[in-house]
């Protein structure tokens, strides 16, 4: 994949006023060189078309999947495996983003967040952006059968395919797309297990339960905050079609509840030691108080308000992840 690069600048090699003197004439020659910032812009767009951050997320619950996966094996996780693992994961998902950007280039082109995008922004051409989207997850689907198992790579392959080819469109079409995505979402632990225990077992079930209902209020959170820019583009997000925000609060809500059980889970499946289960526990009510507070949108006076409150759900949404498995990596207990 080559994006555009822009009109190199031609730099006119005139004859110096020495060889004048000496009554030598030099012909004008040209110097093709990228101009300033095209290798900058070109790094930005190619993070932007990955989804790095996202991409990012994905990895480090997968990583997650698979040190948890080699403890339940007895063996470590500081192996060949983990990077190969990893490396194949990173690029399945970065494909899986750069199809969804060409799919979505006409609606991210009236969003005021993704407008800049560089398909929807025309810096990138959508065949490019096409080629990239598949030569990344054909090399990360290879590289996973290569280092990995066919179970593995047959998951990734379907969770690539349920978020380009399910979810993406149904976006347009029912808020429910929000519920359907988060499967996809949620298999970055679930193919980090599998790597390392070659099949699929209630631990990694329990993982998959984890990412799949702290998506919920990390989603609402987004959806309000850009509420009016899914309405410009036609994405039936559930503020936009409920725009009273009950349901909005409601969902949150109730998948905030039940955050607090399906965290512990891991703990009732003998994954981790009973210190595990006080601190799930107290993060779950962290995370719950803050939705409880992202209520406040039902009665705030102000848009700035508004904003502050779901602002601060999605803060500590990201947060609140990254600290629950990290808690669950340190409190877990080696098999033998």
């Amino acid at each position: 994949m080559t994006p555009s690069p822009q009109a190199a600048v031609p730099t006119n090699l005139t004859s110096s006023p020495a060889s004048h003197a000496h009554g030598t004439d030099h012909a004008h020659g040209t110097i093709h060189a990228p101009s300033p910032g095209t290798t900058a812009t070109l790094i930005n767009d190619l993070r932007e078309l990955f989804k790095v951050r996202v991409t990012g997320m994905v990895v480090i619950t997968g990583w997650a999947g698979f040190y948890l996966g080699s403890m339940q094996s007895g063996i470590s996780s500081v192996q060949r495996g983990l990077l190969d693992t990893l490396i194949g994961i990173g690029l399945v998902s970065a494909g899986a983003s750069a199809l969804n950007q060409a799919l979505e280039r006409s609606t991210d082109a009236l969003m005021i967040r993704t407008a800049d995008r560089p398909i929807a922004a025309g810096r990138i051409s959508l065949t490019e952006g096409i080629l990239a989207g598949i030569g990344a997850l054909a090399l990360g689907s290879w590289w996973l059968l290569l280092h990995t198992n066919l179970l593995t790579v047959a998951l990734a392959l379907l969770t690539a395919f349920c978020y380009v080819a399910i979810y993406t469109p149904l976006k347009r079409v029912t808020s429910l797309a929000t519920f359907i995505g988060a499967f996809p979402g949620a298999m970055g632990p679930l193919l980090g297990w599998t790597a390392a225990r070659g099949r699929i077992e209630w631990q990694a079930v329990a993982l998959f339960a984890i990412l799949f209902v702290w998506q919920f209020p990390h989603f609402m959170a987004i959806a309000w905050l850009y509420r009016e820019d899914y309405a410009r583009a036609g994405i039936r997000m559930l503020p936009v079609v409920q725009p009273d925000g009950w349901s909005t609060v409601v969902e949150a809500m109730f998948y905030a509840v039940l955050m607090i059980p399906v965290s512990l889970a891991p703990w009732k499946l003998g994954m981790a030691i009973p210190a595990y289960a006080f601190l799930a526990t107290a993060l779950g009510l962290f995370y719950l108080a803050y939705t409880i507070r992202f209520t406040r949108i039902l009665r705030a006076t102000t848009e700035t308000e508004s904003r502050m409150v779901a602002r601060d759900l999605l803060k500590v949404s990201v947060i609140y992840l990254p600290l629950l498995l990290t808690t669950l990596m340190l409190c877990a207990i080696a098999k033998h």
